[in-house]
């Protein structure tokens, strides 16, 4: 496994990443709605890895919908930072980060632009559960 962390810019919310391959192996998606682009996102994901945030203060980790209404994009209220998106089926979490919360962007391919605001409700969650980490975990931080 290949882990990557990052974090927001105040170190509110913190994200460990396990990937399969090499970072040079994935591709980033590079979302083309309006919110992903104005806050210039790309998104990283392994179907068979994992992803961990640890958060300080959840009362400043916000949870914002639009578009489908069917995921949670991930911010930090204080310093702004979008964090990644999750989905939620059944008893399921699934998850995708923004790779400008890495350390390691340098390491990853170059990213692919994606039009899922193209797709149906259930072609997107299908999408999501095929590519997202099926393993999400989130947890308070101790410090």
């Amino acid at each position: 496994m290949h882990t990557l962390t990052g974090a927001c810019h105040c170190g509110n919310i913190h994200i460990a990443i396990a990937l399969t391959q090499s970072p040079d192996r994935y591709a980033p998606r590079a979302c083309d709605c309006d919110f992903c682009r104005k806050h210039g996102a790309s998104y990283l994901s392994d179907p068979h890895g994992s992803m961990q945030l640890e958060v300080r203060d959840a009362d400043f980790m916000v949870k914002y919908r639009h578009g489908s209404q069917l995921a949670d994009f991930l911010l930090c209220s204080r310093c702004g930072v979008l964090i990644g998106v999750l989905y939620q089926d059944g008893n399921r979490r699934y998850g995708t980060v923004n790779c400008a919360a890495l350390q390691q962007t340098a390491a990853l391919g170059i990213p692919v632009s994606v039009s899922p605001r193209l797709l149906a409700g259930s072609e997107k969650t299908a999408r999501w559960s095929a590519l997202w980490f099926p393993d999400v975990r989130i947890c308070a931080s101790a410090a």
